[in-house]
């Protein structure tokens, strides 16, 4: 490489004395990359010579080089670019502890911790938070300890002494068992185990007394403890994708709960005392073995799901207590007839018959808050099979046994296009070709869906 040095000189300054420091030389370059090039070669060899180093740099004003000198001295150059020490095991992690300072968050998730890294680690972790983060009583702050997406198959019984915790998210890890010391947890409001091996509960459970949300989803639980009942601040209870068969009746206790979801079960009855949780608004109950439409008097309730089970029929005593019902789900299930009284129900505004067997809907056009109504059929019945067949024709053909599901709104003895207020129409997985021309008294209609018609 041809340096292209333009001139070069000993800086203008002072002869130095002897064994003094040497002037500087200055070097001009006449190609801006060749100085580059040059610096950079010479900061990576490190260039010495008898044994003294040779320092290359821009040629910086006088004081500034004073300056690049007496921080030379007090800054380590290689700093960030070691390898940091490792922590012994057991030991909590310096980062961890400086942010949970902060934020009242102590964040372990993730980790990939197991029970062989448990004891000792806790321990000291237990230790430290006693000592370094304990919340003054006179401050109203959160504090949180998130243990989710690991491998953990139990939990220290020294959680029990963390009097402050206010969240415990353990979910996603192999956890069997809940320790009873967990449960002394007595300011403690969040716990979430949702994603686990739980087989059962301590009946100590009902000693959280200030729980205000408890998820246990996607378990392996086959039943409750009777103490859940106690747990009176609940307001949302996530009981979904387990074992159970039953529901005990001491959940009737739970005044203040708005959700609840008993989902993805096996359930084959509601108890009826579940009517007397009154603030309940939201009730799953889908993917279950349900026969009959829970009876369930209970006066907030706004929103049902009952889909995927095997109700026949919708009893009129069934519907009147359904007071305050907004949404009503009844996908799914193997009803072929309802009742004249669904007109009472003043409040729905939505309601899901997909997949059901039902013949008739004459009832329907009558209940003038619906906006949302869902029906259509997809079981390969007789009735699906004469349509099919009658649109082949280009002669629509008239099922013997009057309206059915597939029965278009023009060709069928009642006309879904009279609910003046309908918002919402769904027509999809039929054999629609055209649009019948009665949709034009829906006035306030607002959304349309025709997917996978002809």
């Amino acid at each position: 490489m041809s340096l292209q040095i333009q001139r070069a000189h000993r800086a203008l300054a002072q002869k130095p004395a002897h064994e003094a420091t040497s002037r500087f030389i200055v070097i001009n370059f006449l190609q801006f990359a060749v100085k580059e090039t040059v610096l950079k070669l010479a900061w990576m060899k490190k260039v010495h010579i008898n044994n003294k180093q040779i320092l290359c740099d821009h040629d910086y004003a006088y004081e500034m080089m004073q300056k690049h000198r007496a921080r030379a001295d007090r800054v380590d150059s290689l700093a960030g670019f070691r390898t940091e020490k490792t922590e012994p095991a057991g030991a909590v992690p310096h980062g961890l502890l400086k942010a949970a300072r902060k934020s009242g968050q102590l964040n372990l998730s993730g980790r990939g911790l197991t029970e062989d890294f448990d004891e000792h680690y806790y321990d000291t972790l237990v230790e430290i938070i006693k000592k370094r983060f304990l919340i003054p009583s006179n401050l109203k702050c959160s504090f949180t300890v998130k243990l989710h997406d690991n491998q953990l198959s139990s939990l220290p019984c020294a959680l029990g002494e963390l009097q402050e915790l206010q969240q415990l998210r353990v979910s996603h890890n192999q956890l069997t068992s809940l320790p009873a010391e967990t449960c002394t947890l007595k300011n403690l409001c969040v716990l979430t185990m949702q994603q686990n091996l739980l087989e059962n509960l301590p009946e100590e459970l009902g000693q959280l007394e200030n729980l205000t949300e408890l998820d246990l989803s996607n378990n392996q639980l086959e039943d409750l403890p009777s103490s859940l009942g106690r747990l009176t601040r609940l307001q949302k209870l996530n009981l979904c994708g387990n074992k159970l068969s039953c529901l005990p009746d001491s959940l009737a206790q739970l005044t203040n709960v708005k959700l609840l979801d008993c989902s993805r079960n096996q359930l084959t009855d509601i108890p009826a005392s579940l009517s007397e949780m009154l603030a309940l608004e939201q009730l799953y109950l889908r993917h279950n073995k349900l026969r009959l439409l829970p009876q369930l008097p209970a006066p907030a309730l706004k929103e049902l799901y009952v889909g995927n089970n095997h109700i026949e029929r919708v009893d009129t005593e069934q519907l009147a207590c359904l007071a305050a019902i907004s949404l009503l789900e009844l996908r799914d299930n193997k009803i072929q007839t309802l009742p004249e009284q669904i007109t009472l129900l003043s409040t729905l505004t939505r309601l899901d018959l997909t997949n059901n067997d039902i013949t008739t809907n004459k009832s329907l056009c009558t209940i003038r808050t619906l906006r949302s109504f869902q029906w259509f059929h997809q079981k390969g019945t007789n009735e699906l099979l004469k349509y099919l067949r009658g649109r082949i024709k280009e002669e629509p053909e008239r099922p013997e046994d009057g309206d059915t599901a597939m029965t278009l709104p023009s060709q069928s003895n009642v006309n879904v296009h009279n609910i003046k207020s309908l918002k919402l129409l769904v027509y999809r997985n039929n054999q629609l070709i055209d649009l019948p021309p009665d949709m034009k008294n829906l006035t306030k209609l607002r959304s349309v869906i025709l997917s996978y018609n002809r």
